[in-house]
C-alpha cells in the first residue's frame, strides 16, 4: 500500500471517529499511547517502516492539533510543541512518538 493511500486512510478515518471513541482514547495519556501502540503495530503488519510510520503519525498529530482540544497536561504539551515546531521538528516529534509506543 502506498504511503499516499495510508496518509488518506487515516485522514478519513480520524475524521468518522465518534465523539465517545475519540473521548476514550484522548481523556487519559496511556490511552492514547496504547491506542498508538495498536496503531503501529498494524502499520508494521502491513509493511510499513519507521519512516512511514512516523508520516502517518505526523497526520494524526497534525489532525489533533487543528481539531481536538488537548484533554491532559501531556496532550497539552504535545499540542504546544507541534504549534511551536517547523516541519523538521514536527517529524522529529511524530519518529519519537513512534519510538515511545513500541
Amino acid at each position: 500500500m502506498e504511503e499516499s493511500q495510508v496518509s488518506g486512510k487515516v485522514e478519513q478515518k480520524l475524521s468518522q471517529m465518534d465523539e465517545e471513541s475519540k473521548e476514550q482514547i484522548l481523556s487519559n495519556f496511556e490511552q492514547f499511547k496504547s491506542y498508538l501502540g495498536d496503531k503501529v503495530s498494524k502499520g508494521e503488519s502491513l509493511g510499513l517502516n519507521d519512516n512511514q510510520l512516523a508520516k502517518v503519525a505526523e497526520k494524526v498529530a497534525d489532525y489533533l492539533a487543528k481539531h481536538e482540544e488537548p484533554r491532559n497536561r501531556e496532550e497539552y504539551l504535545l499540542q504546544e510543541l507541534w504549534k511551536a515546531g517547523d516541519e523538521s521538528e514536527r517529524k522529529s516529534l511524530a519518529s519519537l512518538l513512534v519510538k515511545l509506543v513500541k
